[in-house]
């Protein structure tokens, strides 16, 4: 029990330190290269914070157990967008820009409604004999995935600066750092959850509320430490980049490509759980869109932790 309590220690201390960094040399990597923060939020910070996930649901497909894509990917997307992107509003309002409502958000909402709409085709709307994702549509989201990157890019506005200047440091260190985050915060997010569902099995926890606390939110760590430590540093721009990219490279690329090595089966997916991914997106549309408002406040955050919370009362009644 003493040294899963070290190792959960350590991991802990090694996410909070691999945050730090990953904020400070992203920044100076935006400021080097004079693109916006949002954009290296959406690719480098969310590549890197997407890594658990990938590898998990690769790994799963390759296996041919759809359950631990699909879960893993639904339950990463509606624990970014409701519980990380409420935190970090909460602990500090976000700037929503121009591009973010024209292009980043409507984006992300509909991504998420192909993926509703493609996975669930039978049991919403009596398309085709099973849910799931096939080969082709693994490929077209990959190809989605690709255009998106490159629609960023071309109509990225830009370095524009909120909260602390970023570091002046050379290149190949803002490099080096953001390296050494993305590293602190995977291999620290591993022990960290290793560490943790040891000592809840040790003082006899069942498999399955690790399995819907420990686990389903252990692969979200990285987003969580990267997002929390970019509001403190009033980055909130990576912030909202980190979760959006997060969310689009969980269900584009990584979907993408476990579908195109097995096809994704829905089986364990209920119309619950979609209704929370859905409203996860929805959310943060209407807080940045619809209400006309510049940012997404500590009100829209309180909802966000409220409907994630009321989600988890409901899978903890169903266990």
């Amino acid at each position: 029990m003493l040294t899963d309590l070290l190792w959960l220690a350590a991991g802990l201390l090694t996410i909070v330190f691999g945050a730090d960094f990953l904020v400070d040399g992203a920044s100076a990597i935006a400021r080097k290269l004079k693109i916006s923060e949002f954009v290296i939020g959406l690719t480098i910070v969310g590549f890197g914070t997407s890594c658990p996930e990938l590898v998990v649901s690769v790994t799963g497909a390759i296996a041919g157990n759809s359950d631990i894509s699909i879960g893993n990917v639904l339950g990463s997307n509606i624990f970014n967008t409701l519980l990380i992107l409420g935190l970090t509003a909460l602990i500090m309002p976000i700037s929503v820009t121009k591009s973010n409502k024209q292009r980043d958000i409507p984006i992300t909402l509909v991504v998420t409604f192909i993926l509703i709409f493609c996975g669930m085709s039978k049991t919403l709307f009596g398309i085709g004999e099973t849910d799931g994702l096939s080969r082709i549509e693994g490929i077209v989201f990959l190809a989605l995935f690709a255009a998106y990157l490159y629609l960023c890019f071309k109509t990225d506005e830009g370095l524009a600066e909120d909260g602390e200047a970023p570091k002046d440091m050379s290149t190949f260190k803002a490099i080096l750092l953001t390296l050494a985050g993305l590293a602190g915060l995977v291999f620290g997010g591993q022990w960290f959850v290793d560490s943790a569902v040891n000592v809840a099995h040790r003082l006899g926890v069942s498999d399955k509320f690790i399995a819907v606390t420990l686990l389903a939110g252990g692969t979200s760590l990285p987003e969580l430490a990267a997002c929390v430590v970019a509001a403190f540093k009033k980055k909130g721009q990576l912030a909202l980049g980190n979760i959006l990219g997060s969310n689009i490279f969980n269900i584009l690329l990584i979907l993408g490509i476990s579908a195109t090595v097995h096809p994704v089966a829905f089986s364990g997916i209920t119309l619950v759980d979609v209704l929370a991914l859905a409203v996860s997106i929805v959310l943060v549309w209407l807080s940045s869109y619809t209400f006309k408002r510049d940012s997404v406040d500590r009100f829209d955050g309180a909802l966000m932790v409220l409907a994630f919370a009321a989600y988890y009362v409901w899978l903890f009644i169903k266990l």
